[in-house]
């Protein structure tokens, strides 16, 4: 029997993780019961919500036309925003709009699907590590859960995607995988030449790009969205991160002097931001930023990240180009798997995983 309205918001967390996680419904099964208030379960802290004054109106991440990066000024505008800001927008990319139209319907199918269809995917049932459903970020860590629903999946080859990857969405996912791939390597091409690094071998392309995930996020309607949050204060692991926003808005920037920026959607566009990874690379050369995203009370979003990481095995470091002028190196070696695992087994926490990696003087 289906539990009440009124127990999933006054009962036990263990009423709450069973209908959300364990059967599968998530947090849009909760949405979508018609609910008043927020579970308090939900209820996030008043330091991790957004007030309006701490929202800088006027300012915004640029916004850079791709069409003309292989020009000096365009390429200059990447590397300066992946310096000031670390996000910015991208427009005249190349990846078909009908290709990100397609991925987005995929990602919405896939979230229609019945709560035990999705169930299969869970971390306990998945036929691979590999392809996972969840909810929240982290809830075994968190003192307040996020209002989101995720499938996550890590690309290992073509032929692993094609025969476990969910069918209502593969084909979509993948065809966008591959076209923005030609995207984000002229993007690091860029931003390579302007840290003298003129060679991207077999090993340094490991590094950058070695792996590959990508997420298709779902954020329901929210009964009181100034309580909680999507996704909390937090910056990616990756080198680069690509986001493909639907036309709800949302996502959240950390700008100067601990206001906020909002990143609106731009019809066609993809949103780039920095990563640790690339963050540790660069020296603090290219900066990873703390982002977050805002819930809404009338609409269900969705937004979709490609994740472009160094492989599990890599050894992730300052670049020796970077370091040959005499610049002294911030952050030690580090495995990646151990940087990731680290920024896994604990609640979102801003811009605190980088200390992982930082040298202690």
């Amino acid at each position: 029997m289906a539990p009440t309205t009124a127990v999933l918001i006054n009962g036990s967390s263990d009423a709450i993780t069973d209908f959300v996680l364990k059967q599968g419904n998530g947090v849009k099964g909760l949405s979508e019961m018609g609910l008043k208030n927020l579970p308090k379960q939900y209820i996030q802290p008043l330091e991790e919500i957004i007030s309006d004054a701490k929202i800088m109106p006027q300012a915004s991440i640029p916004i850079i036309d791709m069409s003309k990066l292989d020009g000096p000024t365009v390429a200059e505008a990447v590397c300066r925003a992946a310096e000031r800001w670390g996000f910015f927008q991208i427009i005249n990319h190349g990846v078909p709009v009908h290709v990100l139209e397609n991925v987005k319907e995929s990602t919405h199918r896939f979230f229609r699907l019945p709560a035990e269809e999705k169930r299969k995917y869970l971390k306990e049932l998945s036929p691979s590590n590999n392809v996972r459903f969840g909810t929240s970020f982290s809830p075994e860590a968190e003192r307040a859960l996020e209002w989101k629903d995720y499938l996550s999946l890590f690309y290992v080859s073509e032929d692993e995607a094609s025969a476990l990857w969910p069918s209502v969405c593969k084909d979509q996912v993948l065809d966008y995988m591959r076209r923005s791939e030609i995207v984000i390597r002229r993007l690091l091409d860029v931003l390579m030449k302007n840290l003298k690094v003129t060679e991207i071998d077999e090993k340094k392309e490991s590094l950058l790009m070695g792996s590959k995930r990508i997420n298709l996020n779902y954020y329901p309607i929210c009964p009181n969205p100034e309580l909680t949050v999507g996704i909390g204060r937090h910056s990616d692991v990756s080198t680069l991160t690509a986001l493909l926003q639907d036309n709800v808005g949302g996502l959240y920037v950390r700008g100067d002097d601990d206001y906020w920026i909002h990143v609106p959607p731009v019809n066609g566009s993809l949103v780039i931001n920095v990563g640790d990874a690339l963050q540790i690379m660069s020296n603090g050369r290219y900066k990873s930023v703390e982002h977050c995203v805002m819930t809404d009370g009338s609409k269900n979003r969705i937004s979709i990240p490609i994740f472009i990481n160094p492989r599990p095995s890599d050894k992730i470091s300052p670049f020796h180009e970077v370091l040959a002028s005499g610049e002294k190196a911030v952050y030690k070696e580090v495995l990646y798997s151990d940087y990731v695992k680290h920024f896994f087994r604990k609640a979102h926490d801003g811009k605190k995983t980088i200390d992982f990696a930082k040298i202690r003087i």
